[in-house]
């Protein structure tokens, strides 16, 4: 097939009684066709509701949105001692518990929002021997006069109000019995696991041709329909644990200010002497302090 011109480079029809038409008369078409999306937009449902504030993206229009998930009090940072069971003297049922200690937990800063861009505390916990302890961290502690701590996280809180003194002692009293916290670990480290102790698989057969690889992935991706490629998030084998896990909810069943111990309803994740960052649970109505607010002020 020979080879078609241009319509701007095809001869305009010419004849002998009429005026050829300028170049300033030529009507250029206008497309009005496309190719049309496989995938149109739809509309949400959740978008057009009349009366729904505008989403903005300022800090503090972010920290308006998480006020009612923040909690009112700080938490405090436990060593992992073991699990235990008490027994309830009422039903007679024995109920499984995790016991957490408190090491010497100290509020050693804080994190304010006109600063920083949010309201936190500071805890640190254990004691460190200053040789060990870099150079900006010994003099972040001895900024605030409190002794070099091991452990050191920040605990979100709702506002000013929520920031206790630097320096002030967070004891086992800090909670009470019957309220419930939110835990926060790392799980135990398996190491390299394969997919059937990883992710449950169920293994291939130990028939019909299958040999050596009965506890193997198998197929990894799909073929040329699927683009040939392995799909990101693929389950497959690799390093198992040693993550960070919450446990929300957990009833505290019995607390021992005298020697520092904090008893929890359940399993909490990680080995024994893991640390173990507990907290008012978002998810249960906030516990009634007295001595908490006297303590802030």
């Amino acid at each position: 097939m020979p080879p078609r011109l241009s319509w701007r480079l095809i001869q305009l029809p010419f004849s002998l009684g009429a005026v050829a038409p300028s170049a300033t008369s030529i009507v250029i078409p206008i497309r009005t066709f496309g190719i049309r999306s496989l995938n149109p937009p739809k509309p949400s449902k959740y978008d057009v509701s009349p009366g729904l504030p505008v989403l903005q993206s300022t800090q503090a229009a972010a920290l308006e949105r998480k006020a009612a998930t923040l909690p009112l009090r700080t938490g405090a940072v436990m060593i992992k001692k073991g699990m235990s069971a008490i027994y309830d003297t009422e039903t007679g049922n024995r109920i499984p518990c995790t016991v957490l200690q408190l090491d010497r937990v100290q509020v050693v800063g804080h994190k304010r929002v006109d600063i920083h861009g949010y309201w936190a505390v500071q805890i640190g916990s254990g004691w460190k021997h200053h040789s060990n302890v870099t150079k900006a961290m010994l003099g972040h502690f001895a900024g605030q006069g409190v002794s070099p701590k091991r452990h050191v996280y920040e605990f979100r809180v709702k506002d000013e109000s929520g920031l206790l003194p630097i320096g002030n002692i967070v004891n086992a009293d800090w909670f009470q019995e019957g309220q419930f916290v939110d835990a926060r670990s790392n799980t135990k480290g398996k190491g390299f696991a394969g997919v059937m102790k990883r992710h449950g698989f169920g293994g291939q057969d130990r028939s019909h041709g299958v040999s050596l690889t009965h506890r193997s992935l198998g197929s990894a991706g799909p073929s040329q329909g699927g683009g040939s490629r392995v799909y990101p998030g693929k389950k497959m084998a690799g390093n198992m644990g040693n993550e960070q896990h919450t446990e929300q909810n957990l009833e505290v069943l019995k607390v021992d200010a005298e020697n520092g111990l904090v008893l929890v309803k359940g399993a909490v994740s990680g080995p024994r002497g893991c640390i173990v960052r507990i907290q008012d649970a978002i998810k249960k109505p906030w516990p009634k302090f007295e001595h908490a607010t006297e303590a802030s002020t």
